[in-house]
């Protein structure tokens, strides 16, 4: 072909358009016959026609769209045509539409891409970006381990999963709500049903149709402990109320307070060095031994009819413990010289005989078990007569008193303590109130409690007048007792053994009669 010769024909173009496909490479834009066909090359974006390259297809800039490619060549590429620029042969596809910004064609795992649109005047303005919606948290929990139980307010994982809560602190609150949701029932439930325990909770009193006769009690109808318990449940009953739980804490509290009254004493008497003191020690110590004692039978005394025995028996040997110990302090200290030198060589010696027979009477009263006025008579005989001859001293001095307005504080105290004496031994004898109000004593009220009540404070006045005469007479006493002033130690120890040897002798009679009547 020679230079300046006519060019291909229209259809030798149009058979090589045909074989290179539409939107090939090296095309005419324009449609011009003849133009050459260039080879394929890889597509440089240009600011002309505003394409990003990657993808499967070619969309204009600004689009929803995010690459496109050229379509492969389909034949062999044409030679180009000469003359033709080669960036002319670029043809761009036609635009894709866009993607809707809702719905199933939403990308939401890729940012949201800021949409340029153009106003009525023409400027641009700006939409700003719209906030996707997050969904939230999910964690699959096993159907066994819930974060929350059925029980728990539906609202609670709603507002836990709320999208502004951070991943870890949700599932740790997710956490604790599921503790609390299983703790809180748990603990409603066992405040409003307690737990049954292995062993039933224990019955501190019954009526009195359920303990024998031998625990019964005039006119009290209930209160009673049960027997055949264990030492500890007694012990317990110290804090329980009962029938007996007022005659054992006047006592004990009475005791308590004679310890601290010996405190006392020995910051300021010397009971080892001088020995006129050594009476107002026994006194103490006799005091001490009944409170407990009786404090002591009235808690235990439920265990069983062997022990309730027992316990009194030891009872009464306290008794009788105090009842010399008293005669010893008025003999000693309160005691006039007229009448100490009557009463001097047989004073000591029957009291503690007295004491030795209160005791027996005591225990065979309770042994016996005779009702009426024989039974009565074996207690209160020898205790009447221990008491006479112990409390003589302290009246004959009242009533040879020369000035009975006379600024002596012990002789008041003296004073007190019989009146108290005779009110304890009238609510011992007579079972008043309880007696005029039948079933109506049964904790507070008993006449044995008053008893007791009245004779703690005729202790405690006693041992007031019998310190001021310690330290006040002893100009007076000294002279009386320089020759034997420890002779009452022997009889004091004779009357504490005796006592005790009648109480087992007598404990061994009541095993011996229980066992009969249980073969």
């Amino acid at each position: 072909m020679k230079m300046g010769a006519p060019g291909p024909s229209q259809a030798q173009e149009a058979s090589r358009a045909e074989a290179r496909g539409p939107g090939g490479l090296g095309g005419d834009p324009a449609g011009a016959p003849g133009a050459p066909a260039t080879p394929a090359r890889a597509a440089t974006p240009t600011p002309e026609l505003g394409l990003r390259g990657g993808g499967s297809g070619a969309r204009p800039a600004g689009g929803s769209g995010e690459s496109f490619c050229f379509p492969p060549a389909r034949g062999p590429p044409a030679p180009p045509r000469r003359g033709a620029p080669v960036w002319g042969a670029l043809q761009a596809p036609p635009a894709a539409p866009p993607r809707p910004l809702r719905g199933p064609g939403r990308d939401h795992r890729r940012p949201f891409i800021r949409r340029r649109s153009r106003g009525a005047q023409g400027r641009d303005r700006s939409r700003p970006p719209r906030r996707r919606e997050q969904k939230p948290i999910q964690f699959a929990w096993p159907p066994s381990t819930r974060p929350w139980s059925p029980g728990l307010s539906p609202a609670l994982p709603s507002l836990l999963c709320e999208p502004w809560l951070p991943a870890w602190p949700t599932a740790m609150a997710t956490m604790v709500a599921q503790k609390l949701s299983h703790l809180l029932p748990t603990l409603r439930q066992a405040h409003q049903e307690p737990q049954p325990s292995g062993q039933p909770e224990p019955v501190f009193t019954v009526d009195r149709a359920e303990v024998p006769p031998l625990f019964w009690k005039p006119y009290i109808y209930v209160g009673y402990r049960p027997l055949h318990q264990t030492w500890r449940f007694y012990f317990r009953t110290l804090f329980q109320q009962h029938n007996e739980a007022v005659n054992v804490w006047t006592h004990l509290l009475a005791a308590l307070v004679l310890l601290l009254r010996l405190a006392v004493f020995a910051g300021t008497v010397d009971f080892w060095g001088d020995p006129h003191a050594l009476p107002l020690f026994i006194i103490v110590l006799a005091s001490f031994t009944y409170l407990s004692l009786s404090a002591l039978a009235h808690l235990l005394q439920a265990k069983s009819e062997f022990w309730h025995y027992s316990f009194f028996f030891l009872d009464y040997v306290g008794v009788a413990v105090y009842q010399f110990g008293s005669a010893l302090a008025h003999f000693y200290y309160a005691i006039e010289p007229a009448w100490h030198a009557q009463v001097q060589t047989i004073f000591l010696p029957t009291a503690a005989f007295l004491a030795w027979l209160s005791c027996t009477g005591s225990c065979y009263s309770k042994y016996s078990q005779k009702p009426g006025l024989l039974g009565r008579t074996c207690q209160e005989v020898p205790s009447a007569l221990a008491y006479a001859l112990d409390i003589s001293p302290v009246v004959h001095r009242i009533l040879v008193s020369p000035d009975p307005t006379a600024d002596d504080p012990a002789l008041l105290y003296h004073k007190c303590q019989v009146v108290f004496f005779l009110l304890a031994a009238a609510f011992f004898s007579a079972f008043v109130p309880e007696r005029w109000f039948p079933g109506s004593c049964h904790v507070f009220g008993q006449g044995h409690q008053l008893f007791h009540v009245f004779l703690v404070l005729c202790t405690l006045a006693q041992l007031e007048a019998v310190a001021l005469d310690y330290e006040a007479r002893r100009p007076i006493y000294e002279p009386l007792h320089a020759r034997w002033p420890h002779n009452f130690s022997g009889l004091f120890l004779l009357t504490v053994g005796s006592s005790v040897l009648t109480a087992f002798l007598l404990s061994q009679l009541v095993r011996r009669k229980l066992d009969r009547k249980t073969q």
